[in-house]
């Protein structure tokens, strides 16, 4: 059987592998891409970053936020705010930032296979397309750009349709009366904003005494009082004990005994790596309990011509930090003499209402560092 030989095979079409595929292709290498999916750009565009940023713009400009300060200004929202008109511009943006990826994999002479891959060996990957037969590539560099998906713990009656992820959330069909959010990290604490936003009734459940942990305590505390004033209710330290499902609501039992009647649940308890079913036993690599893969610094696994970025190797996770390891990771697989190593120090931006952005250390970081430092307020 005729096999096709690559420079680099990429596993995953999201933020990181789009670029590295990019990047080799750039310099003369013979690039493929594999995409289970049947669509481009994994969870970036298709159910995180994109499509929440988007949904936040068009809550805020739904529901009148923005005009809601502007003294002498009084504005009415006509009606209530449907799902669709809420859907209407994320649907517009993923499909705009689909056609983006498509066209760049193709100006780059990327080939684009589309099918669940998995390692034969470490330089062989057998695609499996949905109820057809399966292909073999071969390949001498092979990144793994997976992401992640979210994690559902146990607890949380997922069959039910009022319980989401922050993938399901999505597929709204109408805009709750109530919702309990279970997480204050980033996507917990964007997402409350964000109903709270459309007149949703929300609580925030959070195991740690303060939302987003690796922020600046001040910056946390200020979030949260925000956040309060909104109506957003806080719920720190504290966690779910119960769920209980009945035809009209969702009971929700906590460890301190309270209870809580919401009428959907939003569980936003981190993400797992999307290693599972890759084959990696087949090379010797074995991912950790939230299915991450370990790196080296230019992203190369225990396997020499095997690297991974992304949401797969962990924090931080974001688009754009993916961006560059992948770029970083095809500049050392292939000894490009280009862009040696990621920039040390990351900017976050954390979408909730209002907006946290931050970058380099953090205050109480300094603080046990014992690094001497000038706050400046304004």
């Amino acid at each position: 059987m005729h096999q096709e030989k690559y420079d680099l095979i990429v596993i995953g079409s999201g933020p990181g592998g789009e670029k590295a595929a990019a990047q080799a292709a750039y310099f003369g290498k013979r690039v493929a891409i594999i995409e289970k999916e049947t669509v481009l750009g994994g969870a970036a565009t298709n159910t995180g970053t994109l499509p929440s940023k988007t949904l936040r713009e068009t809550s805020l400009i739904l529901s009148g936020f923005r005009q809601r300060n502007l003294k002498g200004l009084q504005v009415k929202i006509e009606g209530n705010i449907r799902v669709q008109d809420l859907l209407l511009r994320e649907r517009f943006v993923k499909e705009s930032e689909r056609r983006r990826i498509s066209d760049n994999l193709k100006r780059h002479h990327v080939d684009l296979y589309v099918g669940a891959a998995s390692f034969r060996d470490e330089h062989h990957i057998a695609i499996k397309p949905k109820k057809s037969k399966e292909i073999s590539l071969e390949g001498e560099i092979i990144l793994i750009a997976t992401g992640s998906h979210p994690n559902r713990p146990t607890l949380y009656p997922f069959h039910d349709p009022r319980v989401y992820d922050s993938d399901t959330i999505l597929l709204l069909t109408e805009i709750p009366k109530s919702m309990l959010v279970v997480g204050g990290g980033v996507i917990g604490c964007e997402y409350a904003c964000m109903f709270a936003t459309l007149g949703v009734d929300v609580a925030v459940v959070e195991s740690r005494p303060r939302l987003l942990g690796f922020l600046d305590a001040e910056m946390s505390d200020i979030l949260a009082e925000r956040m309060q004033s909104h109506g957003i209710r806080l719920l720190m330290p504290e966690k779910v004990a119960a769920v209980a499902a009945s035809r009209d609501t969702l009971s929700i039992t906590m460890e301190s005994d309270e209870k809580l009647t919401k009428q959907t649940v939003l569980v936003c308890s981190g993400r797992t790596g999307n290693s599972q079913g890759l084959g990696l036993k087949n090379i010797g690599i074995q991912p950790n309990s939230r299915g991450h893969i370990e790196v080296s610094p230019q992203y190369q696994t225990s396997v020499q011509n095997v690297y991974a970025v992304g949401d797969v190797i962990g924090f931080p996770a974001l688009a754009s930090t993916s961006m560059e390891q992948g770029r970083v990771a095809m500049v050392h697989a292939f000894d490009l003499k280009y862009k040696k190593e990621l920039a040390t120090i990351l900017p976050y931006g954390i979408y909730t209402i209002p907006e946290c952005s931050a970058v380099g250390e953090n205050e109480e970081s300094l603080q046990s560092q014992g690094v001497p430092y000038v706050v400046g307020r304004a």
